[in-house]
């Protein structure tokens, strides 16, 4: 009989490490990832048709809202490991109770960040040094974000959750549920259309909110009734469970420092430093983030996937299959980002007319695109990477060699940049920025070849915790 815990046909599970395999298990989970994103780039280039200050203000203030966002999400892709590792173990009603666990630490923490950081947000843009017209825009779309993070803790987790039980099409179709009411939604609130009023950047991060929780309402709503719940028993397992709370600690803290450095405080950095050469420089940098941002979710789709299923394979005790899952999708990463990179460089001008009409802006962009061309494959390595060792529950390394590459070179790169090669402009800090993804890339690839991943055992002791042990034996 096939186990409706796992949506792949039966005759994909008897071979695991296959192309076609993967894919069947990556592709939902990338089009969610690409769905969210395009959320994201919809808002921008709807906000970009503003003017440069208002498209210089969106990312930055985005990137300062994910900074404390990033850590409860990093702590919630360790649902992903425990679900996986404990469907591969044949616990399924501890799947649905690490999701419950995280839901009630991502609400408590995202209302704390929300009370801290709404009075602060014109203290922070002002540390900055952003000029006053683009602050006042960031703070507004800050403040809104803030409230988008509470909703969004039940998107976070429902998807670790659904991924990690090898049931990603239940997310590719919330996904572009909650993507279609976003784009309507910014529409109407951006410019104004129907009755309402024209509300600016403002409206984007409303439309922002409204996408979202229409993304969360599908997500619980499918995780708490039929065959989920039959199998998972996700409305009979809400007790708290500080046991449960603490394993995604232990596993999870380490991936959330990890991913707040790696992501939201690369961008934070990258932006303070680029935010010195003027608003044209940071609307360039807007402009190229969003397009590299959409560009490689498509890959942060496949490491999640990989995550799930390297879980789930050292759960079942079969870390030689978890090795011939991470070589396929490394490839596939490789491939899809080197085509990425070569568009990028072919058609870099043509980008950055789409994004902007100031000759300042575009003559940035076009060269900052000449970097980003670059380091694209390293960029695929680092997430491959990530997601396996995510899989094994190796996070603190992850974190370490995420935090070197944002602090050491990215941030004293950046310094050094500016102070001995002033003439480079922005192109300083994105320099350093793509010596920070190759760093990171190479890293990543010598911990897995490394093979010290295979001695961790995050269920050694059976019972109630799951501590992490680095002192199991190999098989």
């Amino acid at each position: 009989m096939t186990d409706k815990s796992n949506l792949l046909p039966q005759t994909l599970s008897q071979d695991e490490t296959s192309l076609k395999y993967m894919l069947k298990l990556a592709a939902p989970m990338v089009v969610a990832h690409i769905s969210f994103t395009i959320m994201q780039f919809v808002d921008r280039f709807m906000v970009s048709r503003l003017g440069t200050e208002a498209l210089a203000a969106i990312l930055p203030a985005g990137y300062v809202g994910f900074l404390p966002a990033a850590f409860i999400i990093g702590v919630m892709t360790s649902v992903n490991t425990f679900v996986s590792q404990s469907l591969g173990r044949g616990d399924k009603k501890a799947c649905s109770n690490y999701c419950w666990q995280a839901i009630y630490m991502g609400v408590a923490y995202s209302v704390v960040v929300l009370v801290i950081m709404w009075p602060t947000a014109p203290m922070i843009f002002k540390m900055l040094g952003h000029e006053p017209e683009v602050a006042a825009m960031e703070v507004i779309y800050l403040r809104i974000m803030l409230y988008v993070h509470v909703l969004a803790v039940f998107v976070w987790a429902s998807s670790q959750f659904f991924m990690g039980v090898h049931r990603p099409i239940i997310m590719m179709y919330s996904a572009i549920a909650g993507q279609v009411v976003n784009v309507i939604a910014n529409y109407v609130l951006i410019f104004g259309k129907f009755g309402f009023p024209a509300m600016g950047i403002a409206g984007a991060g409303w439309g922002t909110f409204i996408g979202i929780a229409a993304g969360s309402v599908i997500r619980m709503a499918v995780f708490l009734i039929g065959d989920v719940n039959t199998t998972f028993k996700s409305r009979h397992s809400l007790n708290v469970d500080f046991s449960k709370m603490a394993d995604l600690i232990k596993v999870g803290f380490p991936a959330g420092i990890g991913l707040m450095v790696n992501i939201a405080l690369w961008g934070v950095i990258l932006f303070g430093m680029v935010g010195r050469f003027g608003k044209d420089a940071l609307a360039a940098t807007s402009a190229v983030l969003s397009c590299v941002n959409v560009s490689v979710m498509p890959v942060v789709g496949l490491g999640t996937a990989l995550t799930a299923a390297v879980g789930k394979s050292i759960g079942q005790r079969k870390k030689d299959v978890a090795i011939k899952q991470t070589s396929v999708c490394l490839r596939i990463g490789l491939v899809y980002m080197g085509l990425i990179g070569l568009c990028l460089l072919i058609f870099r001008k043509e980008i950055m007319t789409f994004w902007s009409s100031d000759d300042a802006v575009i003559s940035i962009g076009i060269k900052i695109l000449v970097l980003a061309a670059i380091y694209q494959v390293f960029d695929a390595a680092t997430h491959i990477y990530n997601g396996s060792l995510r899989g094994a529950g190796d996070t603190l390394w992850l974190a370490a060699v995420s935090a070197f590459g944002a602090i050491i070179v990215l941030g004293v790169g950046s310094l050094c940049f500016i102070k001995l090669f002033p003439g480079l402009g922005a192109l300083g800090p994105w320099s350093a920025a793509t010596l920070s993804i190759i760093t990171v890339g190479l890293a990543n690839r010598w911990r897995f070849k490394s093979n010290r991943w295979m001695r961790i055992d995050l269920f050694k002791r059976p019972g109630a915790g799951v501590p992490i042990s680095n002192g199991a034996t190999v098989e």
